[in-house]
Parts: C-alpha cells; structure tokens; sequence
C-alpha cells in the first residue's frame, strides 16, 4: 500500500488513482447508460448533462480543498473556467467539421467520446512535457507569459475566418495513406469494402476523418489552454484536473451551444483579455510583487468576471436570435 501514498508529481498517486477513477466511471455511466444507443441528443437534455458535469466539477474542487487546501482549490477552479469558456470556441470549430463531413447528429456523440478519450491522453502528454519544462527553468514562464499576452493581443484585433477543413494536410495524406468510403456506415470508423481487383480491403468512413480532425483541432486549442493553465499554477495535479473536468463535461455541452454558438460573438474579446491577464500576472508577481504569488481569489475573480461579462454581454447584444446554426 505504500505506493498510494508514493510521491508522483508533486502530488500522491493515490490522488490521481481517484481522478483516473472518477473519469473512468463518468465515462462508462455516460456511454454504457445514457447513450448505449446512437441518438440525437436535444437542447433540453444537452442542458441537463451539463449541469450534471459542471456539479461534479464544482464537487471535485471541494474535494480538493478539503485535501491540499484552499489555495490549490482556487487554482482548479480558474483553471476549469479558463477551460471551459475556451471550450466554446472548440465547438464553433467542431460544429463545422460535423457539417462539413455531413455526420448525423445521433452519431456525433459517439465521436465526441472517442475524440475526448484521445483529448484525455494526449494533453497528459502535453502537460507533463510542460511540467518538465517549468521544473527545469523557470524562465520558461516568461515565455508562457509572452505568448499568452501575444495570442490575447492577437485575438483582440483578428478577423473571423472560417478554417479550411477541405485543405488540411493531414486529411490529405490520410486519403493517399489508407481507403475512405465516400458513403457514411453509420457509427463505424472503419468497414471492409471490395477494392478494384474483388477482394475485400479495410477503408476509413468519413466520421474517422471528422474524429481524426476535431483531435487536430483540440491540439490547436491546446496551445493556448495549456500555457494559460500554467501560468495559474505549476501543481501539475491541478492542471491536469482542471483541464480534463472542463473537457469530460464538453460533449455534454456541446449539442446546446452548436445551437446557439453564434450568440457568443464578443466572448472572444473576454477570452483575450483573460489571456492578457494570465500572462501579466506572471510578469507583476516576479517584478512588481518580489515573486510572491499573485493571490489566486484575485486571479479567479477576474477571470470569472471577464468570462460573464463576455457571455452577458454577447447574449444581450444577439438577443432575439433564433437557436440554429448558420450554414457555412
């Protein structure tokens, strides 16, 4: 039983036994209860799935609290809203690789929890990586920072631009690499279909393409989550928890807001200011605050108001608007 109590990361492994058993039970009761069957999931029942996550969420922080302290607890939570609100663009961006493979909605969700599953694995990649960087040079925060305050800068004044999902490299060289069928097979990411010469051969259906995409996607968004994450705490228990509690509600939510993503224009314009903040707290705690740490209900309370300003104030300003997503 020692090994429970074993230092791993800065955090005992127990800890993150819970957590591996947390996500594990959320997915099987949500993928072998409420969805055995493909279906379309509705607005209403999106709605309620998702408060379901966000309660589990706002429960594991207590938890963490009760734990390692409040501090540390503080740290989830800005970390889980930071997340969750960068979320909402993710599904702007998955919407439109949904329509444009053409998958039907009853089988979006089936790949929603695969593409999570990948989510899970491969930010622990990213996050441990960063965690090795940080521990080996602090430094490396500057950098994180810089970035931060860039992208923030950047969003502020960007145009909205659709991506070319058609033209990307990797879908490209999946289609030389392997077989795709032009026609969809229902929830199947592969099926075996006759070549030229008769004989049966494996090939790739269009909702492994749309799941390999929305993965690429989710990388993307990595670079700006992980750093942001980061720059709030260096517990890499905390930053990964926050990061997947945010990501393991995101199918939930996913059907509500592909309806009314439109709705959340100016969001964007908070989600900058977030980032230019996160950024510049690195920079006052180390040269203004003689490398105290920035008081972390500070930095949660700020984050949240920026956030619920965004969304109050894009909600105010599209009201009226129907729930349906624009064509492209």
């Amino acid at each position: 039983m020692e090994f429970l109590f074993a230092d791993w990361l800065g955090t005992p492994a127990w800890f993150w036994l819970a957590f591996a058993v947390l996500v594990l039970a959320l997915t099987a009761f949500d993928l072998g209860v409420l969805h055995k069957d493909d279906r379309e999931m509705g607005i209403a029942e999106s709605l309620r799935l998702s408060v379901f996550y966000i309660a589990i969420a706002m429960a594991f922080g207590g938890w963490v609290w009760w734990a390692k302290g409040s501090a540390p607890a503080i740290d989830f939570y800005t970390g889980y809203f930071i997340e969750k609100a960068l979320s909402i663009d993710n599904v702007f961006v998955i919407s439109m690789i949904f329509g444009f493979f053409a998958i039907a909605p009853k089988y979006q969700y089936r790949a929603l929890l695969w593409g999570i599953l990948a989510v899970i694995f491969l930010r622990g990649i990213m996050i441990a990586g960063g965690a090795a960087l940080v521990a080996s040079a602090h430094w490396v925060m500057y950098i994180f920072a810089a970035f931060l305050i860039f992208t923030g800068v950047k969003m502020l004044f960007a145009k909205d631009e659709n991506p070319d999902i058609g033209n990307n490299p990797v879908i490209r060289w999946i289609s030389r690499l392997m077989r795709v069928t032009k026609a969809h097979h229902g929830e199947h990411f592969f099926v075996r279909e006759p070549n030229a010469a008769g004989r049966m051969v494996w090939a790739a259906t269009p909702l492994f393409l749309a799941l390999v995409v929305i993965n690429l996607a989710d990388l993307v968004f990595a670079v700006d989550s992980v750093p942001a994450i980061f720059s709030i705490t260096t517990d890499t228990f905390i930053v990964y928890t926050s990061n997947i509690m945010a990501i393991l509600g995101l199918r939930a939510l996913y059907f509500a807001l592909a309806a009314m993503v439109h709705r959340f224009h100016y969001l964007k314009y908070a989600l900058a200011l977030v980032l230019v903040f996160i950024g510049g707290k690195i920079l006052i705690a180390d040269f203004a605050m003689g490398g105290a740490k920035f008081p972390p209900l500070v930095s949660l309370g700020v984050t949240l108001a920026l956030i619920a300003g965004g969304v109050g104030w894009s909600l105010w300003k599209t009201r009226g608007q129907p729930m349906v997503i624009e064509p492209q």
